[in-house]
């Protein structure tokens, strides 16, 4: 059987054939959901990609996430993972399960085998009230490592962060144009950095709009079940639109509006954060802000690559812009 073509293979992924060859070559600028759906094209197909010649493996880099069931994280795994493949390192995922390793142990386990660098991800260093010394004693012991979501001025490294001030910002000036002045915020514990910098944004949108924003701001835990208990509350206090701090929480919000014989968006609007996997294909296609992963992945190599190679002067805060992506759970505020 003939070999398909690349015309076939863009066909099936609904992409163009310049993007089947992005893919096909490493190349950066494809998304991880676009990349993921050009792979499954390729496999369904049956295309044989070709083989690079092997060499010698450049060392191990730990990537430590929080946990693997937010869709965001895994997506963000993959793109962390194929740039380090293709400077020839070898990726080693770890994550944090309740009741499994923790986050130091599993550091322990990395640096006992000998790894070249660390990507931490939404790790200790992004909660407010943890001890951070933690991370001057893994420097100590001369593993270079860069960290994602969570800057903290106490731990000398380098961060890459989506802008969340921003992103929460953009939601607000979002719902106002459809005429919604009450409107609510779901987050997770208030602990955390990237939370701390939503509410942030979220004060300063509704403030500039000249809205009052005191008691609509609800903190729960980054689940559905999260999600539902925090946009309850809001509800309860007459917001006719929620942002939420994940496409997570956000599902929950839906469905709370639903419990309630709400309609989304025609009572009530909702907006997520990520644009995780297979978000679009929610019911209804969920507004959300689209975390700009690919890039986030590029500057943590990048980085994490200049520690390795002892550039340790761009020991900064990467801060990249996140997307309004407008689809159907917000609407024009019709009460």
């Amino acid at each position: 059987m003939d070999q398909p073509r690349l015309l076939d293979v863009a066909a099936h992924a609904g992409v163009s054939e310049a993007t089947v060859s992005r893919v096909l070559n490493g190349k950066p600028g494809v998304s991880a959901a676009t990349r993921q759906s050009v792979l499954a094209a390729l496999d369904v197909l049956g295309y044989e990609r070709a083989t690079r010649p092997k060499r010698a493996s450049a060392g191990l880099i730990g990537v430590i996430m929080p946990e693997l069931s937010n869709p965001i994280f895994p997506a963000l795994a993959q793109v962390i993972e194929q740039i380090l493949v293709r400077h020839d390192y070898i990726p080693v995922l770890c994550t944090q399960t309740p009741g499994g390793s923790t986050e130091d142990e599993l550091v322990d386990m990395l640096v006992e085998r000998g790894v070249t660098g660390i990507v931490f991800v939404s790790g200790i260093h992004a909660d407010l009230s943890a001890d951070h010394e933690r991370y001057a004693r893994i420097a100590a012991r001369g593993v270079p490592f860069v960290l994602v979501d969570g800057h903290s001025d106490r731990i000398s490294a380098p961060f890459v962060s989506a802008d969340d001030a921003a992103a929460t910002r953009m939601a607000v000036e979002h719902l106002v144009e459809l005429g919604h002045e009450r409107i609510g915020l779901a987050l997770g514990p208030e602990r955390f950095v990237p939370v701390v910098r939503k509410v942030a944004g979220f004060r300063d949108a509704m403030a500039r709009r000249g809205l009052d924003a005191e008691g609509l701001v609800e903190h729960s835990l980054f689940t559905v079940e999260g999600g539902y208990a925090a946009a309850g509350v809001l509800l309860d206090r007459g917001c006719t639109a929620i942002v939420c701090g994940s496409d997570i929480m956000a599902f929950g919000a839906v469905r709370a509006v639903r419990a309630r014989g709400l309609d989304v968006p025609g009572d009530v609007s909702v907006v997520g954060f990520d644009d995780s996997p297979m978000t679009a294909f929610a019911d209804p296609p969920l507004t959300t802000l689209r975390k700009p992963v690919d890039a986030m992945g590029a500057a943590a190599v990048d980085a994490l690559l200049d520690e390795i190679d002892g550039n340790t002067a761009y020991r900064t805060e990467f801060v990249v812009q996140p997307e309004l992506v407008l689809r159907g759970s917000t609407g024009r505020r019709t009460g």
